[in-house]
């Protein structure tokens, strides 16, 4: 995903952060320039024939430099460079608040740079459930995002990190944000993604809506 650029204005909700020096700005323009020449070269031909040399050259370094900022090349795709961001946000809300709401108002916050940005993220949505490593890797990331979800929440609550009902708190959160990102992905991004993680948290709250989910009852057929 895109970057928002450190020097831009804080956004509401947002905490305020220090300044970043010259060099670390010009790093970042640099990883988000190969970030985007990789998903160009990506969309036109294809992940498994797009190569490192490929995408340095589309992005005018050399191949040495890009791995100056990436490991490999799965790793340019599941850069996420909007996740410095979602992580100031969330420390950033009141402490008192629940987490439900703190995740509704941070992608709230949101909503209009994965607007802006939605073409390019929908495309490494796409490569992530299409490609086998990739797919591999969400899942690492995946836990990575339980972890720091359960250290905010002890944080907030004052209990232990590994405290188990407050680790299914954590997931069942989690699983709610995954599957309406999974729905956004579906629907090629036609509704807002907060919207749809509104309405998956509001599932996730009613306890799943297990003892509603009913089977439907077949229709009466009219009569004349």
């Amino acid at each position: 995903m895109a970057a928002a650029d450190p020097a831009s204005p804080i956004r509401p909700g947002e905490p305020a952060r220090p300044a970043t020096g010259l060099r670390e700005r010009k790093k970042q323009k640099t990883k988000e320039a190969i970030y985007r020449a990789a998903m160009r070269l990506i969309a036109k031909r294809g992940y498994d024939e797009t190569t490192i040399e490929q995408i340095a050259e589309a992005a005018e370094i050399s191949p040495s430099t890009f791995f100056n900022y990436f490991p490999t090349k799965e790793d340019v795709v599941m850069h996420d460079s909007y996740d410095p961001m979602i992580l100031r946000m969330l420390k950033g809300r009141p402490k008192d608040e629940t987490l439900s709401v703190t995740f509704r108002r941070v992608l709230e916050g949101l909503d209009a740079i994965f607007e802006r940005d939605r073409d390019l993220i929908l495309a490494r949505g796409r490569l992530m459930m299409e490609v086998p490593e990739l797919r591999a890797r969400l899942w690492d990331e995946l836990e990575r995002t339980q972890v720091f979800v359960e250290q905010v929440l002890a944080e907030r609550s004052g209990r232990k990190p590994d405290d188990f009902e407050l680790r299914v708190t954590a997931r069942v959160a989690i699983a709610a944000i995954y599957e309406a990102t999974m729905e956004w992905l579906r629907q090629k991004g036609r509704r807002s993604l907060a919207e749809l993680t509104n309405r998956a948290l509001d599932v996730a709250e009613s306890g799943g809506r297990l003892g509603k989910l009913a089977p439907p009852r077949p229709r009466r057929r009219a009569t004349h």
